[in-house]
């Protein structure tokens, strides 16, 4: 056998490899949030996110965007770079409260959301968003316009919606942390109950729950 023979089985084998380790890399949910799905205030691996990670196994890859602080406009800079490199199958999308408790216009974080869900798709990953109430302390025009955004955009683009992230945690005080704001360790099991019930359908239509 010449050395061009052994050079071409040398990448035919070679080729063959790559595409075996590409076929056992698990599909990722990509969650992109706020200091909500950043464990603020905790160690990572007691956050929602990780225990999310722990439920589906190794049949998902989890990455977690989340950053404390961020709003729907800076998740949407940051997300074509994240969409490129991670290639996610699903990505969360936990952004909108930091946005309503800096009084942000309702119709710019409709539009932020919006532009969010048409780059996930068209990056062929499912959208999934996670909806936000605020406090009545913001008046009771603005609180009922930012609720309702998170149904219209879910509504007009056709993507599946938790109503309320926040789910039987905000109302409990025993699973707020000190600054009023953070759900603490004890609530992040509540938090991926909340983000199941509305994931795992997916999941299940995916095979892989």
């Amino acid at each position: 056998m010449d050395w061009l023979s052994q050079f071409g089985w040398i990448t035919f084998f070679g080729i063959l490899s790559c595409i075996a380790i590409a076929e056992t890399v698990p599909p990722t949910v990509l969650v992109w949030g706020d200091s909500l799905s950043a464990a603020y205030g905790m160690p990572l691996e007691q956050g929602w996110v990780a225990r999310l990670q722990q439920r589906l196994g190794p049949r998902y890859r989890v990455v977690n965007g989340s950053q404390s602080g961020e709003t729907t406009g800076g998740g949407l800079a940051r997300l074509p770079a994240a969409l490129q490199r991670e290639t996610p199958e699903i990505v969360i999308i936990e952004l909108g409260a930091n946005d309503g408790l800096r009084g942000l216009p309702v119709t710019e974080i409709q539009e932020n959301l919006t532009r969010m869900i048409t780059l996930i798709r068209q990056a062929g990953a499912q959208p999934v968003l996670l909806g936000m109430r605020m406090p009545p302390n913001l008046g009771p025009v603005y609180t009922a316009r930012y609720e309702k955004v998170f149904t219209q955009v879910a509504q007009a683009t056709q993507t599946p919606l938790l109503p309320f992230f926040l789910e039987g945690i905000a109302q409990d005080f025993n699973l707020i942390q000190t600054d009023g704001l953070h759900p603490t360790a004890a609530a992040q099991g509540r938090l991926l109950d909340n983000v199941w019930s509305v994931l795992q359908p997916l999941l299940e239509r995916s095979g892989a729950s």
